[in-house]
């Protein structure tokens, strides 16, 4: 999970990268970076670790000149999340010099870094797979080089090799120097891209690609649509769009866990409302709830902030069941599930939440999370609601057990990390110490996301069923992922 931005304009637009980047710091926190070119082809880039707000400092913006740029904020999958090295974007220097940015995880990174090594002769400094897509890129728009120019048709044959040889997901923004902004989608389309648009003072048109659409609403820009799975999309320097679908066999298949958990809750995808299918997510979990828990065992729903909120409101009113605020957030504490190590997770939970014990003392309470990941939250939290008074701590998520690694481009990739692997729903709650445990049906948790939008007819839930939708995903590739996580 990363955020991502690219933006043509006919201004300096490196304050409006930065300010997308804010937007999107929920994405990752580990590392930031930005990319300006201008019209001659000439690029700056800076790249840093840690929050955005911290990281750049005046003297960066003022580096970062030109009219079209991107951007990124990172939350580490592959690689190490404290080296500034992995941070994006990547550059190459040919062709013509490309500077790249992707949100998303490469699932046959083995396979295409001997393929770069033995047969493209092209040299890795990092782990990164980002770093493979963008030498994997440059290698295929280097082999449709027949002239001095290059034309959008070159960059789409080029982009339809790319799916053929790249597996996994990827949402991907390119600045090719003084050419223009590239942006595609795997065929898939698991990881969100949104395109918009607006007219500038001087009449022509300023384009954007983000991952989620708050950064085309908070910019002016018009939502045209999200980027289709598979299609490439060009906007040449003078803000002419150019686009082409460039996989042979593309379908939708979202990531459901956007809905779930990454995305901002104010933002569309896929034309489905995050917060509203947040509700719906409330309404299905209330209807198990009631099925699985006596009726007086709960006096007070609360959630557990900020992404279950929506959700949590929605059983109180179902349940008919009073709703109230137990935890108070500490805005500037970073997400525990995005922290790497359980140490470090564990210890950061009580600095992140504060139980009011007001809220709790002799209550039976029933908390909602959006989702139970490796249980270290759940815990704390539920050892904080006794502490505070509670007198019975039903949990429940908003999201079905994940059972199963996600490699898609979230930190889920060993099976012996996640609490419900192995584990039936009793032992899990024994595991946590709560009184009950309820988790959302797969089958309620696919129909929330999918009631908000016809154009959407599947989703990838493979952390929860099992199933991998590229169908590439073999058992030796899982214990290889684990393996490498623990070396």
């Amino acid at each position: 999970m990363c955020g991502i931005v690219g933006i043509v304009g006919q201004t300096p637009v490196n304050q409006e990268i930065y300010d997308s980047l804010l937007l999107l710091q929920h994405r990752g926190q580990d590392s930031a970076g930005i990319a300006t070119a201008e019209r001659g082809g000439v690029f700056h880039v800076s790249k840093v670790k840690g929050q955005v707000r911290e990281a750049f400092r005046t003297r960066d913006m003022r580096a970062l000149l030109g009219e079209i740029g991107l951007g990124h904020v990172r939350y580490a999958t592959k690689g190490s999340a404290s080296s500034e090295e992995e941070a994006q974007p990547f550059y190459v220097n040919a062709p013509y010099g490309i500077v790249l940015v992707h949100n998303g995880n490469l699932t046959n990174t083995r396979e295409l870094t001997e393929e770069l090594f033995r047969t493209d002769r092209r040299h890795l400094n990092t782990s990164s797979d980002t770093e493979l897509l963008v030498n994997v890129l440059a290698n295929e728009l280097q082999q449709e080089i027949s002239g001095l120019d290059l034309d959008p048709d070159q960059i789409f044959r080029a982009v339809s090799r790319v799916h053929e040889r790249v597996e996994g997901s990827y949402a991907t923004i390119a600045l090719i120097a003084g050419y223009g902004l590239l942006a595609f989608r795997d065929p898939f389309g698991i990881r969100p891209l949104i395109l918009g648009t607006r007219r500038a003072e001087n009449g022509k048109y300023e384009w954007v690609a983000a991952s989620e659409s708050l950064v085309l609403e908070n910019a002016g820009f018009e939502v045209v649509r999200d980027v289709e799975p598979g299609e490439a999309v060009f906007v040449d320097l003078d803000g002419n769009l150019h686009t082409r679908q460039c996989a042979t066999d593309p379908r939708l298949v979202p990531c459901s866990f956007e809905y779930v958990y990454l995305a901002r809750p104010d933002s569309v995808m896929n034309g489905i409302s995050v917060y509203e299918a947040r509700l719906r997510m409330g309404d299905r979990l209330a209807d198990t709830i009631a099925k699985y828990t006596p009726k007086d065992a709960i006096d007070v729903v609360m959630p557990i902030p900020d992404s279950a909120r929506p959700a949590a409101m929605q059983v109180a009113r179902k349940l008919g069941i009073e709703y109230r605020e137990g935890f108070y957030k500490n805005r500037y504490v970073g997400r525990t599930f995005i922290m790497p190590g359980q140490a470090v997770r564990k210890k950061s939970v009580r600095q992140k939440l504060n139980a009011m014990s007001s809220e709790f003392k002799g209550k039976n309470v029933l908390l909602i999370d959006d989702s139970i990941v490796r249980g270290t939250t759940s815990k704390e939290i539920i050892q904080m609601a006794r502490d505070a008074g509670a007198a019975s701590v039903t949990f429940a998520s908003a999201a079905p057990p994940i059972r199963h690694p996600h490699v898609y481009g979230i930190n889920m990739p060993s099976r012996q990390e996640l609490v419900a692997h192995g584990r039936t729903i009793p032992e899990i709650a024994d595991e946590l110490g709560c009184d009950y445990l309820v988790y959302q049906e797969v089958a309620d948790l696919k129909a929330a996301i999918l009631d908000g939008s016809p154009g959407v007819e599947d989703l990838d839930m493979s952390c929860f069923d099992g199933r991998y939708i590229t169908g590439t995903v073999t058992e030796e590739y899982l214990a290889w992922v684990e393996g490498s996580q623990e070396s």
